[in-house]
């Protein structure tokens, strides 16, 4: 049977093709130049070929198609070397497997007997063209011959003439030296590069007029011309000028034989490279620079850096700030890239001049991100002065582009004062963890890093990035924790939770495991593990009529917001056979800003699911987003519990005259479920009531009531 088309799962990028050429290519030219003879560079011939391969690619495309201009592309192949037959089976080998697996000619059945086509017709102009190329070159041979003997014949004062011409219109210098090492005469570019005329160098000896410090090597290697150790040689040279200057040369020296094969003479050809080495150094300046803003880059910044630290004040040492602007990609994706690029260097600038008093580098890292580096003293202002400084400067004076008028804040990660024995690389880490702890708060911010911290984050982060193979070996397990009416004291719900029992160590509850599986993105798949589970084991007792209150499942931010939330609750639904109006879903109150959080609220609500929120009292519009969206539940803050803020007290009132219900959670004693219940509190969760348990032990407490 033939064998089915192969249809890619993913249309390719235009990225993906490029790419999927240049290996093809590559490994083109790999085996090509491992085989045969060709007077290319691995990469000219890799550039050549991949000319070559996309005017086949383009062949394949074309409709109609016709395989014929595949002969052109196929003579065009020999004539870069002498490829022969051995040449050509590498060529049609690799074609033949490497086209079938670039991703644009998926479509096998389509594209099987126009690579077939195209490779043949490619074959056949190859051979055509190398069967010329042959003939060709017999014929030069014979005429290149004939040309040798007439050119034998030539006078020897025309060779002379022609060679003094060539010497003389050079722009390099040439210089005949004697076997004592004396100038018997230049050329004009002599005089151009060292200021002296043809006349006044004439008997000087080479080696006056070298630099001091280089005329050894020079002597040692014109003893090795001599001796005939070397039949050339070619050295990095300084020579004077008349102004006593000295100029950067390449001076390549050879030895000239009589008829007799006596040595005759030294012939001394001199470059200047001054024009070289000032390009050298500019390359060398745009590699350690960023071409938008022209100020250093990520690697010329982390050089500096170590010879600072090195040198650093043992007394004030230096600080290195990680800057990032906040909401640069709203400002690109709105005003488009031009507009963002011209803001860049408007912020690299100002930050220049905010800087200017201080001995500081400023740096370009990638995308909108910049580095400072300040070299303290007594006079340095503190940190926050100088990140104020930043971001009035930046926020309070906007530039325009284009009409648009931009102003942007600045969040930083701040290392101040690090060992003069820490490595860059692990200051510019510490930087950067610094300022991912700053944005986490709000835009604006900057934060100081603190080792401490950074022993508890690697620790949590070594957690995190364990919890799925816990999961997968059943450490992690749904508990369950009754929601209990403060007025009766009766369980009117319950509420799933994560537990990791881990070996060796604490046990975790549901808020740590939630906020570790938030931070790695497991929260999406664990999340909906945790919910077709307690729907699960909801189901289960209503069916036994063990317990058949609702079921409650608290959602984090990334929940809140995924696209796929509605459909993964419904697909939970429909599985485990519970209703939506036994199903409770709370998401925390923070994350309503976002539009997909509201849509997400609003599509569950009107399917009927009982919706609330979490963390109430943190935020000041929390009370509009009980009236604007259709929540029926709140849950204040754990934070705010103890506190037992007026502020939170005042509004349960209000709520609870809106028909919505207020939950605390955190209730550690009766003295607290009193007093919120005085304050307008309807539910209650904690350890007053019980905490987390296995099936069995929810229901065991249950029976105890």
């Amino acid at each position: 049977m033939p064998e089915p088309s192969r249809i890619p799962d993913v249309t390719p990028s235009p990225e993906d093709i490029v790419r999927a050429r240049k290996m093809l290519a590559r490994k083109w030219a790999y085996l090509l130049q491992s085989a045969v003879a060709i007077p290319m560079s691995l990469d000219g011939l890799g550039e050549a070929l991949s000319t070559r391969l996309d005017e086949i690619c383009a062949l394949l495309h074309a409709e109609p198609f016709t395989g014929d201009p595949a002969e052109q592309i196929g003579a065009g192949l020999a004539k870069l070397g002498y490829l022969g037959p051995i040449g050509l089976r590498r060529t049609t080998d690799v074609l033949g497997r490497g086209l079938f697996a670039l991703p644009e000619f998926g479509q096998v059945e389509r594209y099987a007997q126009r690579i077939a086509l195209v490779i043949g017709a490619l074959g056949s102009g190859f051979t055509e063209a190398t069967s010329e190329s042959v003939l060709t070159q017999q014929e030069s041979m014979q005429k290149s011959l004939l040309k040798a003997v007439r050119d034998a014949n030539w006078n020897l004062k025309e060779s002379e003439a022609r060679f003094n011409e060539v010497v003389t219109s050079s722009t390099n210098g040439v210089l005949i030296v004697d076997l004592e090492g004396r100038l018997l005469t230049t050329n004009a570019a002599v005089g151009d590069i060292l200021g002296h005329t043809q006349e006044e160098l004439v008997g000087v000896p080479l080696l006056d007029l070298i630099a001091p410090g280089f005329a050894d090597m020079l002597s040692d290697a014109m003893a090795d011309l001599v001796s005939g150790a070397a039949e050339r040689i070619r050295q990095s040279q300084r020579m004077l000028r008349k102004d006593g200057e000295a100029a950067r040369l390449s001076l390549t020296m050879s030895l000239l034989r009589g008829a007799d094969d006596e040595r005759s003479h030294f012939v001394v050809v001199v470059e200047d490279g001054t024009e070289l080495e000032l390009l050298q150094s500019e390359l060398k300046r745009q590699s350690l620079h960023d071409v938008l803003t022209g100020l250093p880059n990520r690697q010329f910044f982390t050089t500096h850096l170590e010879t600072v630290l090195r040198k650093a004040d043992p007394e004030f040492g230096v600080t290195v700030f990680h800057l990032d602007l906040d909401a640069f990609g709203m400002v690109s994706n709105s005003v488009g890239g031009r507009v963002a690029e011209r803001l860049l260097q408007h912020v690299a600038q100002r930050l220049r001049v905010v800087m200017a008093a201080e001995k500081a580098m400023i740096a370009k890292f990638d995308g909108d991100e910049f580095g400072v580096l300040v070299e303290n003293t007594a006079a340095t202002p503190t940190i926050g002065e100088i990140m104020k400084s930043i971001n009035d400067d930046l926020l309070l004076e906007p530039t325009y582009v284009d009409g648009h008028g931009l102003a942007v804040s600045v969040s930083a990660g701040v290392v101040h004062r690090p060992s003069v024995e820490a490595e860059p690389v692990d200051v510019l880490r510490a930087a950067d963890t610094a300022l991912r702890r700053a944005k986490v708060r709000r835009r604006g911010q900057w934060e100081v890093f603190h080792p401490a911290q950074d022993v508890l984050d690697r620790r949590d982060h070594a957690v995190a990035v364990a919890m799925p193979a816990a999961w997968e070996n059943g450490e992690i397990t749904v508990r369950y924790r009754p929601i209990v009416q403060l007025a009766n004291g009766e369980v009117s719900g319950v509420e799933a939770a994560l537990h990791w029992d881990r070996p060796d160590a604490e046990v975790l509850d549901h808020d740590e495991c939630a906020e570790l599986a938030e931070s790695t993105g497991l929260i999406l798949p664990l999340g909906e593990w945790l919910l077709r589970v307690g729907a699960g084991q909801s189901a289960w007792w209503r069916q036994r009529g063990q317990f058949d209150r609702s079921l409650v499942v608290r959602l984090t931010a990334h929940q809140a917001t995924d696209a796929d939330l509605v459909s993964r609750v419904v697909g939970v639904l429909d599985e485990t056979g519970l209703t939506v109006e036994q199903l409770a879903v709370s998401m925390p109150a923070s994350v309503l800003l976002v539009t997909d959080a509201a849509d997400n609220l609003g599509t569950l609500a009107d399917m009927g699911v009982h919706m609330g929120l979490d963390d109430f009292g943190l935020g000041p519009l929390d009370p509009a987003a009980v009236s604007d969206l259709p929540v029926r539940s709140v849950r204040v803050a754990r934070s705010l519990v103890d506190r037992r803020s007026p502020y939170v007290t005042a509004l349960l009132p209000l709520l609870s005259g809106s028909g919505v219900t207020v939950a605390v959670d955190g209730i550690r004693s009766a003295e607290q479920a009193s007093w919120w219940l005085a304050a307008g509190a309807d539910f209650a969760t904690g350890e007053h009531f019980g905490a987390a348990g296995t099936p069995t032990e929810f229901l065991k407490r249950l029976e105890k009531r």
